[in-house]
């Protein structure tokens, strides 16, 4: 990519990157290079690794559905995906938000640190596993193994929770308007005390959605697996 596409990407609002003509490394390299502004992701066609290690406050509307690890290790950034999104979705977030406005595939948010992620969709396998202080907020169902060894951070759905919701998970908190097939291994209900309503309402206003915290029941850890013990070896 030539120094004028980049100075172009910096300087100016709205700034359009169209990837028939850009490879996804240019079109990243003019995302990452730049300090501010808003721009659109034109014609990204699914492609792999859009918007990745953004770490300015910068824009960004991917104007289609996006592959494998879209917003992958943001930071600061607001990514809109207008579409679908696969698997890895915000993988390592650290900070900033990433939308979705329709589905996700498995594995949205994994082992995120922070920021918000929000799925006005459907999230399959794996939806925040290994998640260590993100908050993710699904409008839909999310599927099995959700949140497994999650240690941090916030998992809201408000549909459904396919098996084994929150298997080995740590001090991470699980928010469920819906039915849970199975739970996992060591996560069980928990009381939902009026802190939790409230953090609840705030994570739903940040997300854009509407629903009622009172609708919702909590899950967490039993803290039966921090330590071994032999008379649990089953359940490792």
């Amino acid at each position: 990519m030539s120094d004028g596409i980049t100075a172009t990407a910096e300087a100016q609002a709205n700034t359009a990157l169209d990837l028939t003509t850009l490879s996804v490394r240019e079109a990243n390299r003019a995302l990452q290079s730049a300090k501010g502004g808003a721009f659109r992701l034109l014609n990204p066609g699914g492609k792999h690794a859009l918007a990745c290690g953004l770490s300015q406050p910068v824009s960004v509307s991917i104007e289609g559905h996006a592959g494998y690890y879209c917003a992958g290790m943001n930071q600061r950034a607001e990514v809109t995906v207008h579409g679908n999104a696969g698997t890895g979705l915000a993988e390592n977030i650290m900070s900033g938000t990433v939308r979705v406005t329709g589905d996700a595939s498995q594995s949205a948010g994994a082992t995120g640190h922070g920021g918000l992620v929000v799925i006005a969709g459907n999230a399959s396998a794996r939806c925040g596993i290994s998640m260590k202080g993100v908050d993710i907020v699904v409008g839909g169902d999310v599927g099995h193994m959700s949140a497994f060894m999650a240690q941090a951070g916030n998992l809201v759905v408000l549909g459904d929770a396919g098996p084994d919701l929150g298997d080995s998970i740590y001090e991470a908190r699980l928010f469920v308007r819906g039915a849970v097939a199975r739970l996992g291994t060591d996560c069980v209900e928990k009381e939902m005390r009026a802190e939790h309503l409230d953090l609840l309402r705030d994570l739903l206003a940040r997300a854009g959605m509407q629903a009622d915290p009172a609708e919702f029941r909590r899950y967490g850890s039993a803290r039966r697996l921090y330590h071994f013990k032999v008379d649990n070896a089953g359940a490792y």
